[in-house]
């Protein structure tokens, strides 16, 4: 239900960008807004408390951010919260963020890697993704976790390319354990 709630508020969202050729600005404006939010978590559980009135949050909205947003992402928040659906609100922002990236053609990949990768490495990933993807820039986001031993996971949506050694080793485990099953 809530990935129904995230898609109908974003592409609400993204056509109204679209429509006025903002999605710059807006993708810009969002990804400032959702960092405000995670700095500040009381705001999020002052908006999401039960007790508090439509109204009130309404109110409170607008007297942080006045100013500081625009009228169109204001509106966009004033009926989420009036639609009672602000519980949502990361969830239709990160839609929006993702539509507007496959609107660019910037695909987002997670590389995991055993050890640090230097700038070199990263860079010649980098070009290999777009070489072998259809997106035009690529937004790599890179962690370590010791326990691959070597190799590296690579994800890009739904789609996992997994050349790590501890994933070599689980699968020769398996292998060896279904062979000695079947010749007993």
């Amino acid at each position: 239900m809530a990935k129904l709630v995230s898609k109908t508020y974003g592409e609400a969202l993204f056509e109204l960008a679209v429509e006025e050729g903002k999605e710059d600005a807006f993708l810009e404006e969002i990804i400032a807004f959702k960092e405000v939010l995670k700095e500040n978590p009381d705001f999020n559980k002052l908006m999401n408390h039960p007790k508090i009135l439509k109204e009130e949050k309404q109110e409170v909205l607008d007297n942080v951010f006045k100013g500081r947003i625009s009228d169109e992402l204001a509106g966009f928040l004033h009926l989420i919260i009036n639609k009672d659906r602000y519980g949502d609100i990361d969830a239709i922002l990160d839609y929006f963020i993702d539509e507007v990236k496959k609107l660019k053609g910037i695909g987002v990949a997670y590389v995991t890697t055993a050890i640090p990768l230097g700038t070199a490495k990263q860079k010649e990933i980098e070009e290999k993704l777009l070489s072998t993807t259809s997106y035009k820039q690529m937004e790599m986001h890179y962690q370590v976790d010791e326990e691959l031993i070597g190799g590296m996971v690579i994800r890009i949506g739904d789609r996992v390319v997994d050349s790590s050694i501890k994933t070599r080793l689980f699968e020769l485990r398996r292998q060896l354990l279904k062979t000695r099953i079947d010749n007993s």
